[in-house]
């Protein structure tokens, strides 16, 4: 039987989209080929028409997330700067790592990894950190990252982190608003 063109890279692309689900939900370690094949509706048996390894597979998922938070919480289209940290810093980010940030839900896993995914999670760092950057000083030149960015990934990311392993809501909820209110800019100093 003869498929469509582009139906390799659609089936792909469903892999991709259901590991980066599944491994935001369960950990880098917590999702065999198998499983992933199956959440992706298909069979273990197809996944090497598609992915060299595991380690590929993983890196792939690990950008396809970072891309998706990008577009949805970082973009121009997503607003301005109060904006984006309304919906990075929210409960529901907090109750869905399955659909939230990459670097929240396994950046912690991320260096323990094989070199490629290990390469992954430095690249979704850094577009994080650069598309912050151009939240907050949208005319800075190309390439150029300020402490305030920098400290600001940190806050968000670490406020994402410490509100999921908080086993108190109440102190969970003020985490995330602490975080959203404070200090955004320390001044000129750039790098």
């Amino acid at each position: 039987m003869r498929y469509p063109e582009g139906h390799k890279e659609k089936v792909r692309a469903s892999i991709v989209a259901s590991a980066a689900r599944a491994l935001r939900r369960d950990g880098l370690d917590g999702v065999s080929i198998p499983e992933l094949m199956k959440e992706a509706g298909l069979t273990h048996g197809g996944f090497y028409g598609h992915f060299k390894n595991r380690d590929q597979l993983v890196a792939e998922a690990v950008m396809a997330a970072a891309e998706a938070t990008g577009a949805a919480v970082l973009s121009e289209e997503a607003g301005d700067l109060d904006a984006t940290l309304g919906r990075y810093l929210s409960s529901r980010h907090v109750q869905h790592p399955e659909s939230g940030c990459v670097l929240a839900a396994l950046g912690g896993e991320g260096r323990r990894q094989p070199a490629p995914v290990r390469r992954a999670f430095g690249r979704a760092a850094r577009g994080f950190v650069r598309l912050l950057e151009e939240k907050l000083h949208p005319k800075s030149p190309a390439g150029r990252v300020s402490d305030d960015a920098l400290r600001l990934s940190a806050q968000m990311v670490g406020a994402i982190v410490l509100a999921r392993v908080l086993d108190d809501e109440t102190l969970s909820e003020r985490m995330l608003e602490a975080a959203k209110h404070a200090p955004r800019t320390s001044g000129p100093r750039r790098r």
